[in-house]
């Protein structure tokens, strides 16, 4: 069976890359002169990391904000570092995406993200964000998140693919839902293993 799938995307954060947000709000209040308890409530109970993803304020912004809080004078880029030195690559779906590139499959990814952990991402840690998937479909560049309808649309239209020749992987239940609405082919992220059978069971070559 071939597969009539023509473009693949893939979530960043637990699928292609592991990541702590409590290693964050640590580094962050190492660096702020804080606790990682107000840094927690502060930046992600507030929904200021919310409104950050959606691109509604920019990293200055963010670092203004910050400061100000807490009245230090923190640098930007220590700042952005303690919030991003967070992630480390899932090597089985790093292997199947370079697979799926050698087998010259277009690829992008599809993310809930905000821009200093893009840019740190981007960065020595991980060229094969690059290397393997040239379309980024990103909430803060978007102006909209997972799962609302208007990002797939977006995304849609980055890739200029038809929605039911998308392939989509994700960990979250909600973020596929909204995913398979919007006409993508979406199937939730479990492990790389279980990764390789969907892909299989539609008829992709590896």
């Amino acid at each position: 069976m071939s597969s009539t799938l023509e473009f693949f995307y893939f979530d960043l954060g637990k699928v292609l890359l592991d990541f702590d947000h409590e290693i964050a709000c640590q580094q962050m209040a190492d660096v702020l002169g804080t606790t990682a308890q107000v840094i927690r409530t502060d930046v992600f109970h507030s929904g200021q990391q919310w409104k950050y993803e959606r691109g509604e304020i920019t990293t200055l912004d963010l670092h203004r904000w910050l400061c100000d809080r807490y009245d230090v004078e923190a640098k930007l880029e220590d700042v952005c570092h303690a919030a991003s030195h967070i992630f480390d690559p899932i090597p089985g779906t790093v292997e199947i995406a370079g697979a799926l590139h050698a087998a010259g499959h277009r690829m992008g990814i599809l993310s809930n993200t905000c821009d200093a952990h893009w840019e740190y991402c981007l960065g020595k840690p991980f060229p094969f964000l690059n290397d393997f998937f040239p379309i980024h479909a990103l909430s803060f560049r978007l102006g909209t998140m997972k799962p609302d309808p208007e990002i797939y649309i977006k995304a849609a239209a980055l890739c200029d693919v038809a929605p039911e020749k998308i392939f989509f992987v994700d960990d979250r239940e909600e973020n596929v839902a909204g995913a398979a609405c919007a006409g993508y082919d979406a199937v939730l992220f479990t492990g790389p293993a279980d990764l390789r059978k969907a892909l299989d069971t539609r008829g992709v070559c590896l």
